[in-house]
């Protein structure tokens, strides 16, 4: 992706963050209480985390594991991980939405937000994660390239076996354009089930294909 669309998606999300980063981080409320939008994020981690935890785990004590969340916002959702697991490294592009997650991550020592450049982790301090997870992020990026390389360098991180489980836009009808950095491009499964496996993934299992919120388990070989 060209640095000017990777400079207008930083712009473009540190403009929302100042505006009111909660509600773009999740549009369900325009005026999120603390207790409410943190709350929401337990709602995610008991939902796509805590009904999971054979294939997140795969045996492991979740205190004993390193995770890692792309696109972390405002920590709506790391501060329940943070909850949940012993270790946590966040990443975000945009520097309003890392300072609102620092503050936000105050009281959990052992979690760790960055800034990164919006295209890889390489911001990320070498390590063998046991787990990566991300949710309503990879649905705003206008370039599949740039989706790739996320899910690539996240293959690096994660150790074999280890799961990544995110969510693109699945819904191939939508009609996106190349610099719209909220209205992302959609994914069919033929086109997850080809990009598992250039990164070094198994697709192991997906649900949602066709929609908004599409699903994927992917399993580092």
């Amino acid at each position: 992706m060209a640095d000017n669309i990777l400079s207008k998606m930083r712009a473009e999300w540190d403009a929302r963050a100042r505006e009111n980063a909660r509600y773009y981080v999740n549009t369900a409320n325009q005026n999120w209480t603390d207790d409410e939008f943190f709350q929401s994020g337990e709602r995610t981690v008991a939902e796509e985390i805590l009904t999971d935890m054979t294939n997140i785990c795969q045996g492991k004590d979740p205190k004993a594991m390193r995770v890692l969340e792309i696109g972390c916002g405002a920590a709506r959702v790391t501060r329940a991980l943070a909850g949940l697991f012993g270790e946590v490294h966040a990443v975000d592009i945009s520097p309003e939405m890392v300072a609102q997650a620092t503050a936000a991550l105050a009281g959990f020592p052992h979690a760790h937000v960055y800034q990164n450049n919006g295209t890889d982790l390489s911001v990320i301090p070498a390590a063998d994660f046991d787990f990566a997870f991300s949710t309503i992020v990879f649905q705003h990026i206008p370039s599949r390239e740039v989706i790739e390389n996320y899910v690539r360098d996240v293959s690096r991180l994660l150790r074999p076996g280890a799961l990544f489980k995110f969510q693109v836009q699945g819904d191939v009808t939508i009609s996106s354009t190349p610099d719209d950095t909220w209205l992302g491009v959609p994914f069919s499964q033929e086109q997850a089930l080809a990009m598992a496996e250039r990164c070094g993934f198994e697709m192991r299992y997906n649900h949602g294909a066709g929609q908004q919120y599409f699903w994927l388990w992917f399993f580092k070989r």
